[in-house]
C-alpha cells in the first residue's frame, strides 16, 4: 500500500472505531476515552489502537472493559468496513497526553 493510502485507512478505522467505543463502552459519567492514533501493520493483518483516557485513574478499569469486548468491537468492526482483510485491532494505552500535561506542569512552575 501506498503511504497516504496506509495514512487514509488508518484514518477510516480509527473513524469508526471511536463511534463503535462511543456507542458500544459504557464508561461512567466524567471519563473520556479518545482513539488518538492508530498504525496498522504493512501485512494489514493488525492494527495498534491507541486509546487515551482521561482521568487517568479510571484507565486501568477502562482497558479492563476494552480488552473483554475486543472480540464484539472487532466484529462491528468487521461489519463497517468493506475491505478485507480487515486488522485484528490491539488495544495500547497512549501515554503522550499524561507526559504532555506534565511537561506543561514543569513549565508552569518554572516560570512561577
Amino acid at each position: 500500500m501506498t503511504e497516504l493510502r496506509v495514512k487514509r485507512f488508518n484514518e477510516l478505522i480509527k473513524i469508526e472505531l471511536g463511534k463503535i467505543i462511543f456507542d458500544f463502552l459504557d464508561v461512567k459519567p466524567g471519563v473520556l476515552v479518545t482513539v488518538t492514533r492508530v498504525i496498522t501493520a504493512p501485512d494489514l493483518f493488525s492494527a495498534a489502537i491507541f486509546i487515551s483516557v482521561y482521568p487517568d485513574s479510571k484507565a486501568n478499569e477502562t482497558f479492563n472493559k476494552l480488552n473483554r469486548l475486543v472480540y464484539q468491537i472487532q466484529q462491528l468492526l468487521n461489519k463497517k468496513l468493506k475491505v478485507r482483510p480487515v486488522p485484528k485491532i490491539i488495544f495500547k494505552r497512549d501515554i503522550n497526553p499524561e507526559e504532555a500535561a506534565r511537561v506543561e506542569e514543569l513549565l508552569k512552575n518554572i516560570n512561577e
